[in-house]
């Protein structure tokens, strides 16, 4: 990929700059555990992808509520009630999540070049717990809070590049989910980089399948800092 024309990179935030999966099997497990429920991680993060996406759909609705309304749904299907303490058990830990070990450094060295934003599907309360963390200012955020609707909507992306202002020949957008980023951002013309974090692991993890097609694919965001300065 050239990366001259780009002056701009926008990034997903849960899956490609934080390690949400180690959060949603974190929070999972302080529920599943002391109820002696032992259900392999691929089949929980399965499970949890296939039950998120459609709460996200039709009116909407706060990602904290998203996320207990999936806990409550992935313990019906595994047979038990939860407590209300369990039932936020993701969404009370999500701000507290780490980056992937690459995110800070590799976030510090595009910073010295691009101007950065992100697009996230999230409330901007939980976004600022993770804000704490990356060690870099972003010059646009915009959440799923913001703009009333979840990715894979071309309408948080739509939002997005009204507020950046370039033109999208300029912008690279980055990030984890085929099916939440990739795809939509294709759809409207951006160049897009995939950030395989799930290469060499079975399945796609938290996130339902898609068949996008990026521009790039790279292991990790060390491996795009590199190539992009």
């Amino acid at each position: 990929m050239n990366f001259a024309p780009f002056t701009v990179l926008t990034f997903d935030c849960y899956g490609t700059l934080i390690d949400w999966e180690a959060g949603i099997l974190a929070g999972l497990r302080s529920v599943l555990m002391p109820r002696r429920i032992h259900t392999p991680d691929d089949e929980l993060l399965g499970l949890f992808g296939e039950l998120e996406a459609p709460i996200q759909y039709g009116a909407f609705r706060s990602y904290r509520d998203v996320l207990d309304l999936t806990m409550a749904a992935l313990a019906a299907r595994l047979g038990f009630e939860p407590t209300e303490a369990e039932r936020t058990a993701i969404s009370a830990s999500l701000p507290s999540w780490r980056p992937f070990p690459d995110t800070v450094a590799a976030l510090t060295r595009l910073k010295s070049r691009y101007r950065l934003g992100i697009i996230s599907n999230v409330d901007d309360d939980l976004f600022a717990g993770s804000a704490r963390q990356f060690g870099v200012d972003f010059d646009w955020v915009v959440t799923a809070q913001q703009v009333r609707s979840y990715k894979p909507s071309t309408n948080n992306f739509e939002r997005a590049l009204e507020r950046i202002g370039r033109p999208r020949s300029e912008i690279l957008h980055c990030a984890q989910s085929l099916f939440h980023d990739v795809g939509p951002a294709h759809e409207l013309g951006l160049a897009t980089v995939w950030v395989d974090r799930r290469a060499g692991k079975h399945g796609t993890g938290a996130t339902p399948a898609a068949t996008a097609c990026p521009d790039l694919t790279v292991p990790d965001l060390a491996t795009l800092a590199r190539l992009a300065t």
